[in-house]
């Protein structure tokens, strides 16, 4: 999103804690020096609000919780998400939304049907929370591949578990969004997910039309894409019609 006050992730920081965030300066060459560090005023709120913009959490740590919170409030974001449950009632208290709701993690999905029920629980306990908040989605994923089984075999399984709690996410008008991770980059634990099994968005766009409810949809992740498969504003064109979440973040960094 645009404004008058760029904002990276540490230029954000810095507006709550006085870090800054070097940004270049117009017309000036990417291999000049280093570029003045700029930070917004302590007053800067969002100007236009056109995107409805919310901040994941877990980016920002070690930042306490709280304290990012009051950061996001007092620039006008709307939503967060990516933080422990326990901080929801801090949002509603701002006047601010969850964005999307937590489930099953990523590790053990529903390759594995020894994973489906608590993959099924976890996720009917993220729509009962994405109600009572007022998020529009809960998060899903694949979970890694499993050895000794096919793609065909883990596709399957996959289907079959959503399949079973989409009905309730239907009932009470919540989205599941499975998010596909890049499995290339292993430099870091969030960068990157060897071994992750929904590793390519055109083939998670196909497992959720096997699900075929539209209440199934596609957390598009524009680093994971641009990382996996690239074409990454041909692909938002594609799949609109099935993404119900997005999520922005630089690439490699």
């Amino acid at each position: 999103m645009q404004s008058q006050h760029p904002l990276s992730r540490r230029s954000f920081l810095g507006a709550a804690t006085a870090a800054g965030a070097a940004v270049l300066l117009p017309g000036q060459p990417s291999a000049a020096a280093p570029t003045p560090i700029t930070v917004p005023p302590a007053d800067y709120k969002i100007q236009k609000g056109r995107i409805r913009h919310s901040v994941m959490g877990w980016c920002f740590n070690p930042m306490p919780t709280e304290q990012l919170i009051e950061a996001c409030h007092k620039m006008g974001m709307t939503a967060m998400e990516g933080i422990d449950k326990k901080f929801f009632p801090n949002l509603r208290e701002r006047g601010m939304k969850v964005s999307l709701t937590g489930s099953h993690g990523f590790k053990n999905g529903p390759t594995s049907r020894a994973n489906h029920a608590e993959v099924i629980a976890k996720l009917r306990e993220g729509i009962d929370l994405a109600v009572e908040f007022g998020a529009p989605g809960v998060i899903t994923f694949t979970g890694m591949r499993e050895k000794g089984l096919s793609d065909e075999q883990m596709s399957a399984n996959c289907v079959d578990a959503w399949k079973q709690v989409v009905g309730y996410a239907e009932q009470k008008g919540v989205n599941i969004c499975l998010e596909h991770l890049n499995s290339r980059d292993g430099s870091h634990p969030m960068k990157g997910h060897p071994g992750y099994f929904g590793d390519h968005v055109d083939f998670c766009v196909e497992l959720i039309k096997q699900v075929g409810s539209p209440r199934m949809k596609l957390l598009f992740d524009i680093y994971h894409v641009q990382i996996m498969d690239g074409d990454v504003t041909s692909r938002l064109k594609q799949h609109i019609d099935v993404i119900g979440h997005i999520h922005t973040a630089g690439v490699p960094g």
